[in-house]
């Protein structure tokens, strides 16, 4: 019997590979400002806002100079941590650390637009630190116009420390202060959703209108103002009936020559 030389002898099963493991987050940590002390600039703060995509509620920065000496452990971006995480570090860094708040309200917003308003509360709440900073993180791609040098990190929540705790500072206090308009404007359920898009607010803006705390010019708050306070929307210009006049005055116009 002549055996087939090419025919492939069966392989045994390949042993199965392990899953992968996949990489565990980096956490936000202090070496950008280790660094900086190293090289004889401090103090050094971090600034970041809470709020700057709901449809209700003010903006909340916040800049934070952590003691090196008594950082509290556990800080990290704050959408990485639960709302009792927040409260807990929220208490541990202002009691370590200093901190100063300012707010963005939504006249301010309506006025200024959103991403303006947010940068004047970040460099207002960095002004308003006890000690004046020789440095600033900012989260995000804009720098701030202040005294001190300014360095815009981009994911910085996640990144430099002393960014994330200002995170915290800012969603913690923006929180509270949602759910103490709450008080004052039941049934829009700002202590759930804190002022954000979710379906209970958009149902609710459509029952009862906006309120003083709604940001005029946000898509939702407009449809809603349009329908509850019609008379406060400004008519939009129809662009082709005002060239059908002016092409008509044109025509008047050569008709006479």
């Amino acid at each position: 019997m002549i055996r087939d030389k090419s025919a492939k002898k069966p392989v045994k099963d390949a042993p199965e590979k392990a899953p992968e493991k996949k990489a565990a987050p980096v956490k936000a940590s202090f070496r950008r400002e280790r660094a900086l002390i190293k090289r004889g600039i401090w103090p050094v703060a971090g600034c970041d806002e809470a709020g700057r995509g709901p449809l209700a509620g003010p903006v909340v920065a916040a800049a934070v100079i952590l003691d090196p000496d008594r950082i509290p452990r556990g800080i990290d971006d704050s959408k990485r941590l639960t709302a009792e995480e927040r409260e807990k570090l929220f208490d541990r860094i202002c009691a370590t650390a200093q901190v100063s708040v300012a707010v963005a309200s939504p006249a301010r917003i309506d006025r200024d637009n959103i991403l303006r308003a947010s940068l004047w509360a970040l460099k207002r709440a960095v002004v308003a630190l006890p000690e004046a900073p020789k440095l600033v993180f900012v989260d995000g791609r804009d720098r701030l116009d202040t005294a001190c040098d300014c360095e815009a990190v981009i994911g910085g929540d996640g990144i430099v420390l002393s960014i994330a705790a200002a995170s915290i500072v800012a969603k913690v206090t923006r929180d509270r202060l949602m759910c103490a308009l709450a008080q004052d404007c039941p049934g829009y359920g700002f202590e759930q959703h804190k002022g954000y898009a979710v379906p209970e607010h958009l149902d609710a803006l459509d029952r009862l209108g906006p309120t003083i705390h709604h940001r005029s010019f946000f898509a939702p708050v407009v449809a809603a103002r349009a329908k509850h306070m019609p008379w406060t929307v400004e008519p939009v210009q129809d662009l082709f009936s005002v060239a059908e006049v002016a092409t008509a005055v044109e025509i008047d116009a050569s008709a006479g020559l």
